[in-house]
């Protein structure tokens, strides 16, 4: 009975430790996705196909490029999107000043109304130009804002993944009120996402096609889907590059409006 004791005792002093254990597991697996999915390289450009599908499978489909450079890794980067199809959203921009350490600056550039107009900071759900995928989505939300759990192993497909929960920290920073995570074990990208709000399943992330370019992992078919309104986005990516094609002095307001010609194209 005594050694009963004492072995029930060393456990409950070891319980602390291996949980936090699990814990430092999770963020550093979150942290290693977060890297793997927006910190590829030291920056690059792509051109994108989102094919935006509404709840009768209508579908419409937009096509623009996208920038981005890292001033420091795992730290503040500079993002640019320059639209080119259709004709109704033909020469909008978007730009996004990403702060490690603070809230993003955001500007959208309306060309009907030769306008920019800047986003509010807090405005991180918002949709981004009409699409199941927001603000947040395109630029990132940095795992230091929730606390993650690591759930155990679990495959998707052929895939062998980690599976994580994650809570955010201040629940007024994001719109779910918890997230299940799957990252590839072999390339550290998020294969899925899962996002939950009143114990309800609201939106899923998919990562379907995941190609090695220049070296890096990179998901080039990407999918949004709205459950509570029966809608989805899918992004294809192609001509990417992992060079930083514009320094980071140069990604400001004044290139909302003048576009480098390369990528109007």
């Amino acid at each position: 009975m005594r050694m009963r004791s004492i072995l029930m005792g060393a456990l409950a002093l070891l319980a602390p430790a291996v949980g936090a254990a699990a814990a430092e597991d999770a963020t550093t697996l979150m942290n290693a996705a977060h890297a793997a999915y927006y910190y590829a390289g030291d920056g690059g450009s792509a051109k994108v196909l989102m094919t935006l599908t509404d709840k009768q499978g209508r579908t419409r489909e937009r096509e623009f490029w996208m920038l981005r450079t890292d001033i420091a890794d795992m730290g503040d980067q500079n993002y640019y999107t320059y639209f080119v199809k259709p004709a109704d959203v033909s020469k909008t921009g978007f730009l996004v000043h990403k702060h490690a350490d603070g809230n993003d600056d955001r500007w959208l550039y309306v060309p009907a109304l030769d306008l920019v107009k800047r986003i509010a900071a807090d405005d991180r759900t918002g949709s981004f130009v009409g699409s199941d995928f927001s603000y947040e989505d395109v630029s990132g939300r940095l795992p230091v804002l929730d606390a993650h759990t690591l759930l155990g192993e679990e495959s998707l497909g052929e895939r062998p993944a980690w599976k994580i929960k994650s809570t955010p920290k201040v629940a007024a920073t994001a719109d779910w009120q918890e997230k299940l995570t799957w990252i590839c074990q072999e390339s550290k990208l998020p294969l899925k996402e899962e996002y939950y709000a009143k114990g309800e399943l609201t939106r899923v992330f998919e990562a379907s096609e995941i190609k090695v370019i220049d070296g890096f992992p990179t998901a080039t078919v990407r999918t949004m889907k709205d459950l509570k309104r029966g809608k989805q986005s899918t992004i294809r990516f192609a001509e990417i590059s992992y060079q930083a094609s514009l320094p980071a002095a140069d990604f400001s307001e004044r290139l909302l409006k003048n576009p480098p010609r390369e990528y109007t194209r």
